[in-house]
């Protein structure tokens, strides 16, 4: 019988069924979010509720006999939401646990190369979308970004907006997982939100957006044009919310 540990999708939730694997001595074949349960009757799913006590322990263990930089890549594990991120990174950790805080120089494991793998695409699309976030003023004058990432990394890039843009109340929504990070002068929070009405954009501002098109059109020299490398570096999947590609 293969066994799913299956958690509520949240960190805490992760980290609590980490420490269940270890004190029941239990070795599941996956750890799963609940929004992606498998029905299949070979399969025995295990729902872990989360416990913020055992989460917690988890995480001081992981900063105290590992290192700060495996809890940041476990995180970043997380935040990938790709298939089997939960028991990669319960593979990681009982790695860490018995190797130590030299555990990441393993690149000749399979466990600790896919966790490498992982860890430096996400870290890419971060700081590749820092460049990539457009606002646009509302009427409201709150000023809002879209997104649609490839992993859930909106409250990676809020702190640098948050510093970037300190006096200002913004929002910056992940269209895909309907969530946002809003900012409002003093703190940024994480929040499940869906924009179900048409979002009223300042006037002035329009006239912004049609300035800032006629400048990056303007700026362009013609004759070194390189769709290829354009592509390379800012991927189509991305040029939906840019207004220099609207």
């Amino acid at each position: 019988m293969i066994l799913h540990y299956i958690y509520d999708g949240s960190f805490d939730g992760l980290l609590t069924s980490i420490y269940e694997a270890y004190y029941r001595r239990e070795n599941p074949d996956d750890i799963v979010p609940e929004d992606s349960i498998e029905a299949n009757f070979l399969i025995e799913n295990i729902f872990i509720p989360t416990d913020r006590e055992k989460s917690k322990k988890v995480y001081e263990a992981i900063e105290k006999k590992i290192s700060e930089e495996t809890l940041r890549r476990v995180f970043y594990i997380y935040l990938s939401e790709l298939p089997m991120h939960g028991i990669t990174v319960l593979k990681y950790l009982r790695l860490g646990f018995k190797i130590g805080p030299q555990v990441d120089l393993n690149l000749s494991n399979d466990t600790i190369r896919m966790v490498d793998n992982i860890y430096h695409k996400v870290a890419k699309e971060k700081h590749r979308m820092l460049g990539l976030i457009r606002f646009k003023e509302l009427e409201n004058g709150i000023l809002y970004s879209s997104i649609e990432p490839d992993y859930n990394i909106v409250g990676l890039v809020a702190p640098h907006f948050a510093s970037r843009m300190a006096n200002e109340n913004w929002a910056i929504h992940d269209v895909k997982r309907g969530i946002a990070a809003l900012y409002n002068r003093e703190e940024w929070i994480i929040k499940d939100i869906e924009f179900n009405d048409t979002l009223i954009v300042k006037e002035e501002e329009e006239e912004y957006q049609e300035l800032w098109k006629t400048y990056f059109k303007s700026a362009a020299i013609q004759n070194r044009i390189n769709p290829k490398l354009q592509k390379r570096n800012m991927p189509m999947r991305y040029w939906k919310y840019l207004v220099e590609k609207t």
